[in-house]
């Protein structure tokens, strides 16, 4: 009932948006009412497509309101009259009789208009009529209805449940839909091996026992529902071919899907099922081209009738290079030429009534060295450029490319199997992400076709529609903050509106976790060779613990999920577990797993018994995700989905069970202490040692760090925390430790009213090669851990100048030894003569990041015309050390657009000539595997601080479209951790 109430506000204010936008009046037509249910009206000599969306709507309005519209009457007062122009008798004529203005429709590519008409003869009261440009269009025009009466393109797919309604009523007001922003819009099957073809195989399609025609039936309805109209078929070898069953091709067509194929399956052929070497040899085109060319002409032949859009070129097999009898790149290029050459003559040899076939050229690995290496292409073929497997473009069309007549497009991934390593479970790919690159790529011209290498469609549901409904209208995504809208509009579409910034907040936590380091690299090992499990680099006792903060915001997730999941309405349950609440599950465990067992041989390092207890937290995290994904596969809609969902695609070191560390046992209960920065545990105070020190607490950072008390051995003991200072503060003073609270974590903060001011005074410099010693003004102090007999006395060091030059100071300020700035919180910038910088929300380890736009603006390369012309931010910071310093920018580790531009930046203190720093990586380095399994990059500028006091850092635009997220002036006390430390703000 209340979801109801806000669903229909939501369509309403559409509506009212496409009132206003149009400036005409909505004409409110039922569909479904108490006095009639309206009549749906096509030619049955139109497409076959359009007597298939026909049929849906007619479904879909019957899981609404459990009625059916009429289709074997002419005389009802109300009817629904669609058709595609030029094919549909039914609507020519009805064009023509009431003059209706086709003007935007007729000629167009996939362009549909909704119109109704009133009192077009004395039988019809109202007419919803339906025209399409073209067969496609007609079929999206009649599920455009579906939309409008809230039934999600996740209907089968996600078993989301449209709400129920008594009557239907809809407003519509004259639109016309397209034509889309993108030509071709589609998916790419893939990786199918540990879902999609088991559950086919065995579940839904038994009687193929493959990936076959009654399962593409069902993919094809879901691209018709996205309004999507390309696939690339499954092509792993546990696949057979798609045109190994005839009826596969023919489906396609009733659906008006069109065929095309991934970088490594040359003219609609599948190189891994169809090559048999015993009969057809080596799969070489230098030594073996007639044969290859066989196979070449046997799929033009028998795809000649039939919408497709060819890949030509070639790879070997197996995702692999093409093997050549030369090993340079010119014979290599040379022969890649000729191979496109002889397909291309081909296509036109069998292509009907001499009309070329599309074809598309995918510049992927090595293919892009040859492209770029000078290989000549003929400019009517589609260059699909490719994301470097991780989400990032590896290159776009240039000015010259992108005036090329076949276009450009565009292959992305948000799932992959490779090095460095695999993420093929779940969904992670940052929405955020994921527009940037897209729009970059549609602002350059790659606007011929988009496909969306999906894995094997869950859990990537959300992707897919946001990827789909980008590529249809890029017109509504102009914006960073576009995204955040469609997030929650679709929340809103599946679960209510009043559960809607609900979901979308806790998506934004799960992507945002996800950008710092996918869920599949946690165990910190790689493919190609798989590695075992390694150390994690995230710290677990500097910059309050890395490991325990990204277990608690982990556990806030599985928090928020439960409570939303109890909110949702019985009949969304089912959807909610496929699209939230699985995924986010999912992730928290596998997070869990491997946090937990990190923190369990990390605690058995200093004998603490609580290790058996992060063991234990570890291992029921890993049962967690047996139990829900068996949940998924066994019970979910009563076994539809089983072996749809593998919890261990490929069965890498990341999904087992990890293996744990036990603590030396000891019959004696001992009192542990362990201190934030320091890896063993704290001395005894026995010999009045005052070598554990806790880090400095800073007056202008208002810091606080931790202490760890545990367990040593079994039995039980109390304690007792006394500071010698009445200006410390922790977070508990007392407490008993037994096999039921076998650790407690304490939080030592500073009452700043009441510690004295500290008295300037020299000593040491913090491990580095300063010109002078800075004073130190710091106030020392110490708290003793008392238990039984034992006294462990840590040292408390405050540095409380009250400098009066500070009293009103804004910016950032040196803590031990560094500055840590995000860089969205800069303290002034300037526009340059073309650019500027621009804040997206939503990306980055601070959820914001710094981009120069727009993305055209030219690159500014000699330091006299980076200074003069380039946009430029600016931060104010102040230090107490002075020295030589290292400046590290973090970015978000995009490529260059062409192949002569950088991802650039320049940096300088204090007016010092800019230093250059370049982000760009270049095939499979070294740096490219750790940029994209962090998704960050960090370069460093060397800087001098020549005296302590306050300083301004610079960092000029020298390329548009660099991704600037967080700074870290290291004055030498950076500790080693994944990221950098929490900004140091006044």
């Amino acid at each position: 009932m209340f979801r109801n109430k806000y669903y229909l506000k939501f369509v309403l204010l559409g509506f009212l948006f496409c009132l206003q936008l149009n400036a005409q009046t909505a004409i409110n037509f039922p569909l479904i009412s108490d006095e009639n249910n309206a009549t749906l009206r096509i030619d049955k000599r139109d497409a076959k497509v359009v007597s298939i969306a026909a049929e849906m709507l007619i479904d879909d309005i019957f899981k609404v309101t459990q009625k059916k519209l009429v289709t074997d009457t002419k005389n009802n007062p109300y009817q629904i009259i669609a058709g595609t122009l030029g094919q549909s008798k039914l609507i020519d004529q009805f064009v023509s009789k009431h003059k209706i203005d086709v003007s935007k429709v007729s000629g167009k590519w996939e362009t549909y208009t909704i119109q109704v008409i009133e009192n077009p003869s004395k039988e019809i009261k109202k007419a919803l009529v339906i025209i399409g440009s073209d067969r496609r269009a007609t079929a999206f025009g009649l599920l455009e209805l579906s939309r409008m009466i809230g039934v999600s393109p996740w209907e089968w797919w996600a078993d989301a449940v449209p709400t129920k309604k008594e009557e239907l009523v809809i407003p519509i007001v004259t639109t016309t839909y397209g034509s889309p922003s993108v030509k071709y819009r589609g998916i790419f099957l893939n990786d199918e091996d540990w879902g999609l073809q088991r559950w086919a195989a065995l579940n839904f399609e038994p009687e193929t026992g493959d990936i076959g025609p009654k399962t593409y039936a069902k993919v094809f309805e879901l691209l018709l529902r996205l309004r999507a109209n390309t696939i690339w078929p499954a092509m792993h070898k546990c696949t057979k071919a798609f045109y190994h069953y005839p009826k596969n091709k023919e489906v396609a067509d009733d659906y008006a899907i069109v065929i095309g194929s991934s970088h490594a399956e040359p003219m609609l052929c599948n190189i891994n099922a169809e090559w048999n070497h015993e009969s057809m040899g080596e799969y070489r085109y230098d030594t073996n081209a007639e044969v290859i060319k066989d196979l070449f002409k046997k799929r033009a032949k028998e795809t000649q009738n039939f919408d497709g859009i060819y890949t030509v070129g070639m790879r070997g097999e197996h995702d692999s290079p093409m093997i050549v009898g030369e090993d340079n790149t010119d014979a290599q290029v040379s022969l890649l030429e000729q191979v496109i050459a002889d397909q291309r003559a081909i296509l036109n040899k069998y292509s009907k009534n001499g009309v070329d076939k599309p074809q598309a050229f995918v510049p992927y690995k090595e293919v892009l060295h040859y492209y770029q290496s000078g290989l000549k292409l003929p400019e009517d073929i589609t260059l699909v450029w490719t994301d470097d497997n991780y989400g990032y473009m590896r290159q776009l069309s240039n000015p010259d490319e992108q005036s090329r007549s076949g276009g450009a497009g565009v292959y992305y991934h948000t799932s992959y199997w490779g090095r460095p390593h695999d993420y093929l479970w779940l969904n992670s790919t940052n929405p955020v992400l994921m527009w940037e690159e897209m729009s970059k790529a549609y602002e350059f011209k790659s606007q011929d076709l988009w496909i969306l290498n999906c894995g094997d469609i869950k859990p990537h549901e959300y992707s897919i529609e946001l990827f789909l409904d980008m590529a249809w209208n890029m017109n509504d995504f102009k914006k960073n903050k576009d995204i955040s809208k469609h997030q929650t509009s679709w929340a809103s579409r599946e679960f209510g509106a009043e559960n809607a910034t609900s979901i979308s907040n806790l998506m934004h936590s799960y992507y945002t976790l996800a950008f710092k380091r996918r869920p599949e690299f946690m165990a910190w090992s790689q493919v190609e060779p798989v590695t075992k499990s390694n150390p994690t680099e995230f710290t677990q006792y500097h910059y309050g613990d890395e490991v325990s903060q990204r277990i608690g915001a982990y556990q806030n997730l599985i928090n928020d999920v439960t409570t939303l999941k109890s909110k949702i309405s019985k009949e969304d349950q089912d959807a909610f577990y496929q699209l939230i609440y699985y995924p986010v599950i999912g992730a928290a465990n596998l997070n869990h797993k491997w946090l937990y067992a990190y923190k369990n041989k990390f605690l058995a390092s200093q004998g603490r018994q609580s290790a058996l207890y992060f063991a234990e937290k570890s291992a029921l995290a890993y049962e967690s995700i047996i139990e829900e994904t068996t949940y998924f596969n066994k019970t979910l809609k009563n076994g539809k989905w089983d072996h749809i969902m593998s919890m261990a695609p490929r069965h890498l070191p990341v999904f087992s069970k990890p293996s744990y560390a036990a603590p030396t046992q000891n019959n004696i209960p001992e009192l542990g202490l362990a201190l934030e920065s320091y890896q063993m545990e704290a001395n005894n105070s026995v010999i009045n040692s005052y070598a554990d020190v806790l880090p400095v607490f800073n007056s202008y950072t208002k810091n606080s760090y931790f202490l760890d008390i545990f367990l040593k051995g079994n039995g039980e003991l109390i304690w007792e925390a006394k500071p010698k200072a009445d200006w410390i503060k922790i977070s508990k003073v007392e407490g008993k430790l037994n096999k039921n609270n076998l650790e407690e974590r304490l939080w030592v903060t500073i009452d700043w009213d009441k510690v004295p001011k500290g008295e300037a005074k020299k000593e040491a410099p913090l491990g580095h090669d300063y010109q002078l010693i800075p004073p130190s003004y710091k106030v020392n102090s110490a708290i003793d851990l008392i238990s039984n007999d034992t006294v462990i006395t840590i040292g408390v060091s405050v540095f409380n100048p009250k400098l009066e030059v500070l009293n009103t100071y804004k910016g950032f300020i040196e803590d031990k030894g560094f500055v840590s700035i995000n860089a969205e919180n800069y303290s002034r910038k300037t526009d340059g003569n073309e650019a500027k910088w621009e804040i997206y929300s939503g990306l980055g380890y601070s959820d914001n990041v710094s981009v120069a736009l727009p993305r055209t603006a030219k690159s500014q390369i000699t330091i006299e015309n980076i200074v003069k012309n380039s946009p430029v931010l600016e931060y104010d910071f102040y230090t107490f050390n002075f020295g030589d310093v290292n400046v590290n920018i973090q970015a978000v580790p995009t490529h260059a657009f062409f192949k002569d531009r950088g991802v650039r930046c320049a940096v300088s203190i204090d007016n010092a000539e800019p230093v250059l720093l370049d982000f760009q990586t270049f095939g499979r380095s070294e740096n490219w595997k750790k940029n994209v399994l962090k998704n960050a990059t960090i370069q460093v500028g060397k800087q001098v601080v020549n005296k302590a006091g306050k300083h301004t850092l610079k960092i000029w635009m020298v390329d548009p479209g660099v991704m600037i997220d967080q700074i870290l002036i290291d004055l030498g006390g950076w500790k080693n951790s994944y990221a950098f430390p929490q900004e140091t703000k006044m």
